[in-house]
C-alpha cells in the first residue's frame, strides 16, 4: 500500500513525476508541482489521451483556444494531440495531480 500524499518534498527544483502503474495502453502518474509551469512557448502534443485531476493545490491549463482553472477535485480529459501547457500552479503549496494516460485500440 502507498499514499498519494506521502513523501512530497517541501520544495522542488523541478516538477516531480512518478509512474504509479504502467501497462500496454495505460500509464498512471503522480505529478507534484510547486509553482512550476511549462517553459515559455512549449506545448504538450501527446500521442496518448490524458485524463488529469488535481488532488491538492490549484493549477491553470492553457489550450490553444481556452484557459482552464483547476482546484481540488476538478478534472479534464485531454484528447491525444490537443496542444496544452501548464500556465500556472500554486507556489505556496504543492499541487498534486493524478494523470491517467491511455490509448484506445482501433479495431
Amino acid at each position: 500500500m502507498d499514499n498519494l500524499f506521502a513523501q512530497i518534498p517541501s520544495s522542488l527544483q523541478e516538477e516531480l513525476t512518478e509512474t504509479l502503474v504502467s501497462a500496454a495502453s495505460l500509464r498512471i502518474e503522480r505529478i507534484v508541482s510547486h509553482g512550476h509551469t511549462s517553459p515559455e512557448g512549449f506545448w504538450y502534443d501527446q500521442k496518448e489521451h490524458e485524463w488529469v485531476v488535481v488532488l491538492r493545490g490549484a493549477a491553470r491549463l492553457q489550450f490553444e483556444d481556452e484557459l482552464v482553472e483547476l482546484k481540488p477535485g476538478d478534472f479534464v480529459n485531454i484528447p491525444a494531440h490537443r496542444k496544452h501547457r501548464v500556465d500556472w500552479t500554486t507556489a505556496d503549496e504543492p499541487t498534486v495531480w493524478l494523470a491517467v494516460f491511455y490509448s484506445i485500440a482501433v479495431e
